[in-house]
């Protein structure tokens, strides 16, 4: 069975950083992962994916040049680099997987998600 989990959210000052990791467990090989985001009383919106071999991402233009996503597939694990935090930004994050190798920014296509950890940007 495969499962996601989030860590290393929490409260930070505007101007900021954190880094998001996904760790993935579970019989998958070659899928491409996903961050979105979800805010209170907001639908849920892409930020970054990345594919398999870590060599195409996709950024929600909201957050390019601020955020960069990478992985360590020996490690199963996706990190999401966020810098010069926004208030906007507090949301709950979440990864999701995909079979194949390609990155998306269309959250239809994810097939496993993670629970999200909580990411608070105060001004």
């Amino acid at each position: 069975q495969v499962r996601l989990v989030e860590s290393g959210g929490g409260l930070v000052q505007a101007g900021g950083s954190l880094r998001l990791s996904c760790a993935v467990s579970g019989r998958m090989f070659n899928y491409a992962t996903g961050w979105f985001r979800q805010a209170p009383g907001k639908e849920r919106e892409f930020v970054a994916s990345i594919s398999w071999g870590g060599d195409n991402t996709k950024y929600a233009d909201s957050v390019k040049g601020r955020f960069t996503i990478s992985r360590d597939n020996a490690k199963n694990t996706v990190h999401l680099q966020m810098n010069s935090l926004k208030p906007e930004d507090t949301a709950v994050y979440s990864c999701a997987t995909k079979r194949g190798a390609s990155a998306s920014d269309y959250y239809g296509v994810y097939d496993y998600w993670g629970q999200g950890t909580q990411v608070t940007v105060a001004s």
